[in-house]
Order: C-alpha cells, then structure tokens, then sequence
C-alpha cells in the first residue's frame, strides 16, 4: 500500500516521491491517520479497510465541491485510492495552530458566510450519496427543503435506529412534526460542509481549513447550528459570519430541528445517553409546533 501511495504522489506532484518520514497521528476516530514526509513535502494520510474506498471518494468529492467555491480552504485532495487490504485518503498536511486567533476565526466566519452564498443548484441535495461518520447520507435531489429534510435526514436516522429496536416515536408522526415546523421556510440552497462541529475546523498560522465534509446543498443554517451543537465556535466566528449574512428571525427554533438530526446520527452510531437526548429534543420540538 505504502508504494502505491508514494506512485500516487509522484504521479500527481510529476516528481518522484519516497517516504522519509512516516508517523501515525493521534485523534483518528474512523480510519488510522499518519503523517509522511519527504523533505519540505509533506501529506496527510487516512488508511481504512479496502471496502471503506467508498467512503473516502465521497470525501475527496465533497472537498473538491468546497474548493470549486473559491471561498473557504480545505486540504487539497491528492488521491483516495486502494489496495487488495486497505484503501486510502492522501491529502496535503495541515500543520494546525493549537490557539488561533480571534481575527483567524473572525475571517473563517467571512468564508463560511461566502461559501454559503454561492448557489450552484436549484434544488437540495448532491449528485451522490455519501456518509455522515459512519451512516449513509442520502441525497436524492429535491425541489422541497421541508420535504428533503424531514425524509432524508430525520425519517431514515429514525429507521435505522428502529432496526435497532430503538424506538423514538412513531417515524410518521416525527417526519410529519419536522416537515409542518419547516414549511414556512424559504431558502435557497447552498453548498453544506455538513458536519461542521468544531473537531473539522483548524488553523495554520492564520488561515482557517475545514474538513471531513458530507456535502448537501441545504439550508445553511444547518451548518452553523451544527457549529454550535458540540461547543460553540469562538464569538469571533459569528461576528465574522453574521457581517456577511445577518442571523435571521426563528433561527434558534431551527437549530434545534437541524441539531435533532446529528443527535440521532449519534444514537444511531453510540446509543447510551444520545437516544435520551434524542426523545428530549423531540419534546422540545413538539412544543414548537
């Protein structure tokens, strides 16, 4: 594997590419994550089983729909690829700022505002479907928000945890509640990073980086309700958002219906006190309606 690797980058850079310099990185959750080297040129590497080369081209796709915006920065993607036992992930190494500083996040609020505001469809959704951690996302184009959100995100996570046997209410009755609380919605799509909790933003010397995408085209609400779902992004980021797209009345109710979905992934994916959490957003959300 670790041949292929360094014939992908030399094919990729047309420069013949060795690993010096190989380390695994802590923090990896789903896939092992090492640092290589040569010299002054340096990657970032995620190696998984064979069978996760699926996930990882969903990946490099939803970073190059991020980079096409021309707004915000992400690693260049290299290659994902794989081998008879492992697939991989190879992109540029980010060496991240431990304590960026305000002016850091107030411009990463900027770029977010502006990626968001660069619509390239009419409709919500993405050309494939790709994956939030572990679970499938889907991503079967819709011209109804309120319809894509309260089938594609809540409905499914509902079915995948009743084939667990864990069950948060009637799916029905919940897709119904969440598409009558976003009915009155009217947004425009624009391009989601998808799972924007504060684990996938960093910073070089100044420059923010986001990463580990499961791209939509959404609301964009649903990206900066998710910003503050695990620990809120610094006020910095927000002043810097909101200078772009001012924070619209009803948001608050709407972060709690975005956040729902999450909190099911999370059911979905750990069970234990996120099914609890999951039944006591419902019954916020049943207030709402």
């Amino acid at each position: 594997m670790w041949h292929q690797i360094e014939l992908a980058i030399s094919e990729h850079s047309q420069q013949a590419f060795r690993i010096e310099q190989k380390q695994m990185l802590s923090g990896g959750d789903i896939s092992q994550a090492y640092y290589i080297s040569q010299g002054s040129r340096k990657y970032f590497v995620k190696v998984n089983e064979a069978a996760f080369i699926e996930n990882f081209n969903c990946e490099a796709a939803s970073l190059n729909s991020i980079t096409h915006t021309q707004t915000i920065h992400v690693p260049k993607v290299i290659e994902a690829g794989d081998s008879k036992a492992h697939a991989y992930l190879i992109l540029d190494y980010i060496p991240f700022n431990a304590s960026p500083a305000d002016d850091s996040w107030h411009q990463a609020g900027i770029e977010l505002a502006n990626m968001h505001q660069v619509s390239l469809q009419p409709m919500f959704g993405y050309d494939d479907n790709n994956f939030i951690g572990h679970t499938p996302q889907y991503n079967r184009w819709n011209n109804n928000w309120a319809n894509f959100f309260a089938e594609q995100r809540i409905g499914y996570q509902l079915e995948l945890l009743a084939e667990k046997n864990i069950k948060i209410g009637d799916i029905d009755d919940i897709v119904a509640l969440i598409h009558n609380l976003l009915r009155p919605r009217k947004v425009q799509a624009s391009l989601l990073h998808g799972d924007l909790w504060r684990g996938n933003i960093g910073f070089d010397t100044k420059q923010a980086y986001i990463f580990d995408p499961a791209c939509y085209y959404g609301d964009y609400e649903a990206d900066l309700a998710m910003t503050e779902l695990f620990g809120s992004y610094p006020k910095a980021f927000y002043s810097g958002y909101h200078s772009i797209t001012p924070q619209e009345p009803g948001y608050h109710k709407r972060q709690l219906i975005y956040n729902f979905y999450h909190i099911l992934n999370h059911a979905n994916l750990f069970s234990g006190p996120y099914v609890a959490q999951a039944k006591q957003v419902l019954t916020q959300l049943t207030c709402q309606n």
